[in-house]
């Protein structure tokens, strides 16, 4: 059996018993009322204690339209920058609202760095790139430690580079929300301000100005993102041809139904970065209380961990290839623009909230580990955080492994060590592999999912899905998964030796020893609950990168 919900140039297609399993739960939907009372921003849907948090959060819904006066002050800017030989576009901010901007750049094929990292290497090669031809957008939705130290470092780059400060101004831009502390100090400083939208949270806001302005400067025409959500958001409110509640009753009757892993893979859609940014707003929306969708994304159809398990649900972004034998028997596929997908994407995971009993629009163990941070950065006094550096549990040549003694008593190897990590993943559990290295110059690292998910294949009769996710961008999309959902996961964590580090001026650290101290306060965090939770240490970054690909081979 198969349902195609197509409208506003948007398609979602629904196989096998996923039908049967989401028709109830849409139906129940519709008699509820709810597309309609969510198309009209009803903050009651999620319950009473949801009410205030949600009447907050449902700008999203209009920012098909009014987000529209963004395009003509973004092309102002633009060629204000261009006027003065500013062509090299760097996005920088590590709260999670870089996302959306990135699949949108991508997409577009516009040339924009994202510098969403605090890694030492990585914003050392930003830095180097062409300082002269540089404008800076800095995105805070959210203050962070990170973002800041951004800001304070490229500050003191420019200036460094004989930029007065009469003339710093040209060189930023700010996305805030007006009246928060980034804003002011933003116009205290005579940098421009774009301002997002005030009752839209970073997750809901890839229409805003945090979504939109960094592509824009970067070339994109995002009035075309603009145009494909307008052209869905009014079926919105129909109770049927509706695919977003389509999707939506489909994701919240899988995990209501035991299916709560999303496997992602795209599969032609044409739309780069759009599955990281999925994973964030199904994450960060539905991980708490106990409950959530965990998504995982896939390098593709038919990479370790796409086959079909007990618990897990599979969606194609794009077209859905063909598959023989029982494979076809369950899945989803989604397929249309960029615009009319994040509206799509958004509409349904407030909806799937509501099927769960969760409030999509809170993270409230998002803030955990950033606090953690900041106490490993005081109790250091400037100097390395080494409140839980300690003793490795096993030393194999440029990998240090660090876990619980018990764990990984008679192992000498980093590859029996992954193993026993491996086989400590709860039953319909998941491996979460967190990198807090340099996204560029350890790429390699990324490889360590599907290598882990083919060798979890072959130790375990159902393996675990495995996840993969660079730090701290991590902390702001799988992060408050990984503490507020399904208390089953185990983590493997990847830290490196600095060879290149930076003094973050007025603050009495550098970005390696912040680097160190966010994935310290993360790691502490999944420790607190109990959770397996091993880091390895890369004495030599691309000899431990190498060294880590052999073991998992």
């Amino acid at each position: 059996m198969t349902s195609v919900v197509t409208a506003g140039g948007t398609s979602v297609t629904i196989r096998g018993v996923v039908v049967d399993e989401s028709e109830a739960v849409l139906n129940r939907l519709v008699s509820d009322g709810v597309p309609r009372s969510l198309a009209s921003g009803n903050a009651k849907l999620w319950g009473p204690d949801a009410a205030p948090e949600a009447a907050r959060r449902l700008g999203w819904l209009r920012l098909p339209e009014s987000s529209r006066p963004l395009v003509g002050r973004l092309a102002e800017l633009t060629g204000r920058a261009r006027g003065a030989g500013l062509d090299r576009v760097v996005l920088a901010g590590t709260d999670g609202s870089t996302v959306a901007a990135e699949a949108v750049a991508r997409s577009a094929g516009a040339p924009l760095t994202v510098l969403d990292t605090t890694d030492p290497h990585r914003v050392a090669a930003v830095l180097a790139d062409h300082p002269d031809r540089t404008l800076v957008v800095l995105s805070v939705k959210e203050e962070t430690v990170g973002t800041d130290a951004l800001r304070r470092v490229f500050e003191e780059t420019f200036r460094a580079a004989g930029v007065p400060d009469r003339e710093l101004a040209r060189r930023f831009v700010v996305l805030a929300d007006l009246g928060t502390p980034a804003a002011d100090l933003a116009e205290k400083a005579g940098y421009p301000v774009v301002p997002g939208a005030p009752d839209v949270g970073g997750r809901f806001a890839a229409l805003s100005a945090f979504g939109l302005a960094p592509a824009a400067l970067a070339g994109a025409d995002v009035t075309l993102l603009l145009d494909a959500a307008a052209a869905l958001l009014p079926t919105l409110q129909q109770p049927y041809d509706n695919p977003a509640l389509a999707l939506g009753a489909a994701l919240g009757a899988s995990a209501l139904g035991g299916r709560d892993k999303l496997v992602l893979a795209d599969q032609g859609s044409g739309l780069p970065g759009l599955a990281d940014w999925v994973e964030q707003v199904v994450a960060e929306s539905t991980g708490k209380d106990g409950k959530g969708i965990l998504p995982v994304i896939v390098e593709g159809v038919a990479a370790p961990g796409f086959a079909l398990t007990g618990d897990m649900r599979r969606v194609i972004l794009g077209s859905r290839p063909d598959e023989p034998g029982p494979a076809r028997e369950a899945g989803v596929s989604v397929a249309g623009p960029l615009g009319a997908q994040f509206l799509l994407w958004q509409y349904a995971v407030a909806v799937a909230g509501r099927v769960l009993g969760v409030n999509p629009f809170d993270q409230p163990e998002v803030r955990e580990s950033e606090d953690n941070t900041a106490a490993l950065l005081r109790s250091a006094e400037g100097e390395a955080p080494t409140v839980i550096h300690g003793a490795p549990a096993v030393v194999d040549d440029a990998v240090e492994v660090h876990g619980p003694a018990e764990l990984f008593r008679g192992v000498q190897s980093l590859s029996d060590a992954m193993d026993r990590l491996v086989e400590r993943v709860p039953e319909h559990g998941y491996l979460a592999v967190m990198a807090y290295l340099d996204p560029v110059g350890d790429a390699g690292a990324a490889e360590a999912r599907a290598l882990l998910a083919a060798r979890a294949a072959r130790l375990r009769r159902q393996p675990p899905p495995v996840t993969f996710g660079w730090g701290p961008r991590l902390l702001h999309t799988t992060g408050q998964y990984h503490k507020g959902g399904r208390q089953n996961g185990a983590f493997l964590q990847i830290t490196g030796e600095t060879t290149t580090d930076l003094p973050v001026p007025g603050r009495p650290y550098t970005l390696g020893q912040l680097q160190l101290a966010q994935a310290f306060g993360d790691l502490r965090a999944l420790r607190a609950r109990g959770r397996p939770a091993v880091r390895l240490h890369l004495r030599d970054r691309a000899a431990g990168v190498e060294q880590l690909r052999s073991a998992l081979t």
